[in-house]
């Protein structure tokens, strides 16, 4: 792979691109085609953004990834380390000067989600839960840019509700299934114990399942939308259960339910 596309990593653009057309599709349905330039404005905004964000990461995370990562563009000296740090600087004026063209909500929210990614990799990382909900919340901005940027964010609050839920949920049970190897950071389950970890992960899916029906019973979807998140309801309800005895596969099957939940709002979106 090209070096630059390495380091971009270039897949999360794509997902992190696809998480705003969803957006947009869930807040005004198949009406999305009167919104081609705020949409493009909405990608080429997450896809800078998402480069910044992984530019800082291997720009602060080189000397880590000599080990962890050693064919990373930066350990593999494929990059030099001022170079990525320029590309961060650069890609996150870029993101944040493009969301200007798409009103004062959309530009307050990448510039928000700029702030809280720059904490992320600078200190909060490292402080367990608190990096936690960055990650929750960063997961959930790509919706809500979605909808910003046609003027109806209230439509994806139900679906970046979800999204953080799930989000918070997972992140707190892979920190309970990293447990032993997190030697630099004061993680939820450090702090809490395990148990306690796991069952407030267990809560925070069982949240999002009972979330998941707000846009059937309002009306705004219909029964294919009902039909395939039932689904992805049974995915977490059973992750909720089995991570206290097995937190790989539990928060492996909540990855699946978000993927799950995802189909349903697209369709829930396209019909």
């Amino acid at each position: 792979m090209n070096r630059y596309l390495q380091l971009f990593r270039i897949g999360n653009c794509i997902m992190g691109a696809f998480g705003v057309v969803l957006g947009v599709l869930i807040a005004v349905g198949r009406d999305i085609v009167d919104y081609p330039l705020e949409l493009a404005l909405g990608c080429i905004t997450v896809i800078f953004f998402i480069i910044g964000g992984n530019s800082l990461n291997d720009y602060l995370d080189r000397d880590l990834d000599k080990f962890a990562h050693p064919e990373r563009p930066l350990p593999s000296g494929k990059i030099k380390p001022q170079t990525a740090k320029n590309i961060s600087i650069v890609t996150f004026i870029i993101a944040c000067a493009v969301s200007v063209f798409l009103g004062l909500v959309p530009f307050i929210i990448t510039i928000v989600a700029a702030a809280v990614m720059i904490a992320y990799e600078l200190k909060t990382k490292k402080l367990g839960l608190i990096g936690n909900l960055s990650i929750a919340w960063l997961t959930s901005a790509l919706f809500f840019l979605g909808g910003a940027i046609t003027g109806h964010i209230e439509v994806t609050i139900p679906m970046g509700l979800m999204a953080f839920l799930a989000t918070l949920g997972r992140e707190i049970i892979k920190d309970v299934q990293d447990m032993d190897a997190d030697f630099n950071r004061t993680t939820l389950p450090k702090q809490i114990g395990k148990k306690n970890a796991s069952i407030i992960s267990s809560i925070l899916f069982v949240a999002a399942v009972v979330l998941s029906f707000e846009p059937y019973l309002s009306g705004r979807f219909e029964f294919a939308y009902l039909a395939v998140v039932l689904v992805a309801d049974a995915i977490f309800i059973y992750s909720a259960a089995v991570l206290h005895q097995n937190p790989k596969k539990g928060q492996k099957f909540a990855k699946y339910g978000m993927f799950v939940a995802l189909i349903a709002f697209l369709l829930g979106g396209l019909l």
